[in-house]
């Protein structure tokens, strides 16, 4: 399935516009990683823990929000949005929205 942030395809004409589709993926993040987390960001390093948590965060949303594409017959999902957050006590957890427009291009 294509899946794109902007609001047109190259080379295929948008047919049939079939409604917002939508992405969640809610992850817990482990104290050690945060322990961790703060170390190196005391010594001004990368924090390769959140980064995994974050990709793995945004591939489960990209892949919620696809299956809910082809469940409406869609081929391609327009005008995609990611946001990201932290929730819960302290920031102890990360959530990652995607949404877009599922559309049926040619």
């Amino acid at each position: 399935m294509i899946m794109t942030t902007t609001h047109s395809l190259d080379h295929k004409e948008i047919k049939k516009y079939l409604g917002v589709v939508t992405g969640e993926a809610i992850l817990g993040a482990n104290i050690f990683k945060d322990f961790f987390a703060g170390i190196r960001d005391i010594v001004g390093g990368r924090s390769g823990a959140y980064e995994k948590e974050l990709q793995s965060a945004r591939k489960l949303a990209f892949q919620e929000m696809e299956l809910k594409a082809n469940s409406v017959g869609a081929t391609a999902i327009v005008g995609i949005d990611i946001d990201y957050e932290t929730i819960g006590a302290n920031g102890s957890m990360l959530m990652v929205t995607v949404s877009g427009t599922a559309v049926f291009a040619e």
